[in-house]
């Protein structure tokens, strides 16, 4: 590994593009090569050990491409086995873990509201994180199945995605919950629609930001950032459709963007 090589990124969609987003503006002369493990999501509704053989797949894949770090960019992943990617790999594993920590700071009700998919919520590791914040707020779970795949289909503001964050929003509202925690990389492209329909009094904490910074931290203790003015460039890879994917990143990232078929 030399600064000049890559920081690979993978989620299992198109969620961890609002991960890219924030890396590539603190860090706008690394290339980046991201991974969209579209063909086997939703994560969610997957196995530990499916995720982790995915996880372990994508991630061998980006070694090829002679990334220098990885960033799970996915909620969900990480929390159910990065340990053991950690395990696997002597490369810098960066991941991304639901933000109840800075929601506890922000407070004033004590009441946290979580949104996540059904199998972060399940995880051995968000129940740890959850219960390290347990003694001094309260933290309402709420389980969001569907959402991930209406953000996949870019339908960001259509009735049935308005009609659904009504729906998981509501309850946690109703408990008294005055900051809602978004915990997949998938709600983040959602998170201006989130706070709209949550109301002005209620923060959303997102991770996005935070993740960057580690990656910068991480790159610079082993001597990895990038040297001169070299202008980044990016590689987006799919395991799904390319068509749906072109459209995906013309979308979220730009038309100059370079999409690629992943087998």
């Amino acid at each position: 590994m030399t600064p000049a090589n890559p920081i690979g990124i993978f989620d299992s969609g198109i969620g961890g593009l609002s991960v890219a987003r924030e890396i590539r503006e603190l860090l706008p002369g690394e290339d980046i090569v991201y991974v969209a493990d579209s063909l086997h999501a939703p994560y969610g509704e997957k196995s530990d050990n499916y995720i982790f053989q995915r996880m372990s797949t994508v991630t061998a894949f980006l070694l090829t491409r002679g990334v220098k770090t990885v960033v799970v960019a996915c909620n969900t992943a990480t929390t159910t086995a990065i340990s053991r990617l950690r395990a696997r790999y002597p490369i810098p594993i960066v991941g991304v873990e639901p933000g109840i920590k800075p929601a506890a700071l922000s407070t004033h009700t004590g009441i946290i509201g979580v949104l996540a998919t059904p199998r972060t919520l399940q995880t051995n590791s968000f129940t740890t994180l959850a219960e390290r914040f347990a003694n001094n707020v309260k933290i309402e779970i709420q389980p969001c199945p569907d959402l991930v795949a209406r953000i996949e289909a870019l339908s960001f503001n259509s009735d049935q995605t308005i009609t659904l964050l009504k729906q998981y929003i509501a309850p946690l509202l109703d408990k008294g919950a005055d900051t809602i925690v978004l915990g997949c990389t998938h709600y983040n492209h959602l998170s201006e629609l989130i706070s709209e329909i949550a109301g002005k009094n209620v923060a959303i904490i997102k991770t996005d930001a935070a993740v960057a910074k580690e990656v910068v931290r991480r790159l610079s203790s082993e001597g990895l950032l990038a040297i001169g003015d070299h202008t980044g460039s990016e590689e987006f890879w799919t395991s799904g459709s390319l068509a749906a994917y072109h459209q995906q990143i013309e979308q979220l990232w730009g038309k100059s963007s370079r999409c690629y078929r992943w087998f």
